[in-house]
Parts: C-alpha cells; sequence; structure tokens
C-alpha cells in the first residue's frame, strides 16, 4: 500500500473529529473518513491499521459498529481469505432513516412528558415546542426522502 497523500489524511483525522463530537468513536469516524477516500474503495483489516495507525482491536470495534448503523459493510472476494470493508450501498439513506426513527421516538417522549404535566401549562411549554419540532420533522422527513430517492433515481 503506498502512502496516502497528507490531505486525505488530514481530511480523515477531520471526520474522526467530527463524528466524535456525536458520540461515535473517533476511530469509527476516521475509518468512515478513509472508506469514503480511499482507492481501492474496499479495505482490509490490515490495509486500515496501516494507514490509520490503530491496533487490528480498534478496527475491529469499529467495523463492529459501522456495520450495525448500516454505514459500512464487511464483504470477501472469491479467491481472498481476508475479508474487506466499503461504505454500504445506500449507507447514508439508511442513516438518514434511522434519524427519522429517532425523531419519532423524541416526539413520543416529549409527549409522555406532557400526560406527565397536563395541568402546569408554564412546564408544559418546554416539552409542547419539543413535541411540535418533533411532530413537524416526523412529517416532512420521509416527504424530503421521498423527493431524494426520486431525483436519485432520475439520475441513474
Amino acid at each position: 500500500m503506498s502512502t496516502p497523500d497528507k490531505q486525505l489524511l488530514h481530511y480523515v483525522e477531520e471526520f474522526g473529529l467530527f463524528f466524535e463530537q456525536f458520540g461515535l468513536a473517533r476511530t469509527a469516524g476516521r475509518m468512515l473518513g478513509w472508506l469514503l477516500v480511499c482507492d481501492p474503495p474496499h479495505q482490509t483489516m490490515d490495509e486500515l491499521t496501516e494507514v490509520l495507525q490503530v491496533s487490528k482491536s480498534s478496527i475491529s470495534t469499529a467495523s463492529r459498529l459501522l456495520i450495525q448503523t448500516g454505514l459500512v459493510s464487511k464483504v470477501s472476494f472469491p479467491g481472498e481469505r481476508k475479508d474487506f470493508y466499503r461504505i454500504s450501498e445506500d449507507a447514508w439513506i439508511q442513516a438518514w432513516s434511522a434519524k427519522n426513527n429517532q425523531t419519532t421516538a423524541m416526539r413520543e417522549m416529549a409527549a409522555r412528558g406532557l400526560e406527565l404535566l397536563p395541568d402546569d401549562p408554564n412546564r408544559q411549554k418546554r416539552l409542547q415546542e419539543m413535541h411540535d419540532l418533533y411532530g413537524f420533522l416526523e412529517e416532512e422527513l420521509p416527504k424530503l426522502t421521498e423527493r431524494w430517492l426520486k431525483e436519485q433515481s432520475q439520475q441513474t
């Protein structure tokens, strides 16, 4: 494997820091970033440990997390004894769909809180805003998803 361009490695580091802000392990973010820009688009664990300068156990942990989220897939090729990792087909729409499910959960959480405060409009106000926003998003995000999928199908 040739040494990756320093700008690409810097980008991968930025990716790791970005995703770390949202609760993802930095190594998982770095792995995701690398898989977005690497050539070939599939990488072995050895290749990932070399370029990211982390242990195999770190890659193993990160890959399990990324596979569970649907962002990364483990693949194999005929005649190859090693597994490869790559960005999943439709990774971003899968991640977006998972966010849609979280939107429903947030609205439901706010609704349960509102039920606990039936006679207290001052305390309800904070929950009502949360409930209304997530209700709106719950209704609108699937429409955006459909629109995106339609546009993507027209481009292919």
